[in-house]
């Protein structure tokens, strides 16, 4: 059974929450349902997802911060694209249309919030076989009004061939009961999570976690969720039942990644240890071997070890092998953008343009510069 799970290295989540906020009521609740699904989510015994492909975004205060963690997470994920929202969730005065808040959103200002169809976008863009999104919004007043009649919200959260998971409570007590670790939904999921279901199968799919969290949920006289799928993507199945399986017993192939993101972590730290000591010399060899044993796939942390290595040979005079070094991590950040792609630009075109190669150098920061213009995106 475990091997119909599917594959932690070939997947990514994205876990987004606000709990700050300087014009709605608090839910300080946010903060622990991010980092306890995140833990459970990683945990060996119950999915394996690997550290380095949790994405965790808290109190974002404008749309890039909310959205650009989907796009690259995206970008990592072949299997399956995992993305979780807890917050606020608005309807702007003019339209029926759904809004995630961010820390300065305002009741019934939808331009102060990310329009959900944004996010919508962002997970469509990814190649991941398999698409899976929880909205743990809580609605007030005249927002709630709008959401009346059986799975409303769901229904309207809906993208095409992804499940969608949403908890619609009428007010954020609902939402995050006093006295509470977690917020109403995503406690009883997380229950579930670690406590399994006693009458199910050795694995849990998208439906059957619905299905006990909703139990849960119904029992406690709380807001019942709403789910919306398509192809049976909920049958598939997501995470092991720990209620059956050995909590000691592996839930899917993570060893490899999680041994790469440990040496890539502690090689890293090792070089800088030696710079800092004065052996740059020898710092060079680890920062050497840590990029030839990597695997294909491309993550931040490599990049820095491109960046710590650049730096290195061109201290040392070695200006031809930190182009060579800076150009390989241009090929891993092309694609993609963020602080590291923008880091990687600027050196390797200073470099180019030091040895005389002036027209690359600029070709090199027209890359840059077009890729700011289109807001971050990849062409």
């Amino acid at each position: 059974m475990t091997a119909e799970l599917p594959d932690p290295s070939a997947s990514a989540a994205v876990l987004i929450g606000t709990s700050s906020y300087a014009n709605l009521a608090h839910l300080p609740a946010v903060a622990a349902n991010l980092a306890d699904l995140g833990t459970a989510l990683q945990d060996a015994t119950v999915w394996g997802l690997p550290y380095a492909h949790t994405f965790t975004v808290t109190e974002p205060d404008n749309a890039t911060a909310l959205l650009d963690p989907v796009y690259t997470a995206g970008e990592r994920a072949t299997d399956t694209l995992f993305v979780y929202y807890c917050g606020h969730g608005l309807r702007d005065s003019e339209s029926a249309d759904l809004y995630l808040a961010l820390t300065g959103s305002r009741e019934g200002a939808g331009y102060t919030a990310v329009e959900y169809r944004h996010l919508r976008t962002a997970i469509l863009a990814s190649s991941a076989r398999r698409k899976i999104v929880i909205l743990d919004c809580c609605f007030s007043g005249r927002a709630a009004r709008t959401l009346a009649g059986a799975n409303a919200l769901a229904a309207q959260a809906g993208i095409q061939g992804a499940y969608v998971l949403t908890a619609s409570p009428k007010d954020h007590v609902a939402l995050a009961p006093e006295g509470e670790r977690h917020t109403a939904f995503t406690g009883e999921l997380l229950h579930v999570l670690d406590q399994g279901v006693p009458e199910a199968p050795e694995t849990l799919d998208l439906e059957t976690l619905y299905r006990a969290v909703d139990a849960r949920l119904g029992r406690k006289n709380r807001p019942r969720p709403q789910r919306s799928q398509e192809n049976d993507v909920g049958r598939l199945p997501l995470v092991r039942n720990r209620a059956r399986a050995s909590r000691t017993a592996p839930a899917g192939p993570v060893i490899d990644a999680e041994v790469e993101a440990a040496m890539i972590s502690s090689g890293l730290r090792l070089a800088r240890l030696l710079r800092s000591v004065g052996r740059s010399r020898d710092a060079l060899p680890v920062l050497r071997m840590i990029l030839q044993s990597r695997t294909a796939d491309a993550d931040g942390d490599t990049v820095t070890v491109h960046l710590e290595l650049a730096e290195l040979l061109t201290e040392s005079g070695q200006d031809r092998q930190a182009i060579e070094v800076l150009e390989s991590a241009f090929q891993l950040t092309h694609k993609r953008f963020g602080p590291e792609a923008l880091t990687v630009c600027r050196r390797l075109a200073e470099l180019l343009q030091s040895a005389g190669n002036h027209s690359q150098a600029c070709e090199v920061l027209r890359h840059a510069l077009d890729t700011l213009e289109r807001g971050g995106r990849p062409g």
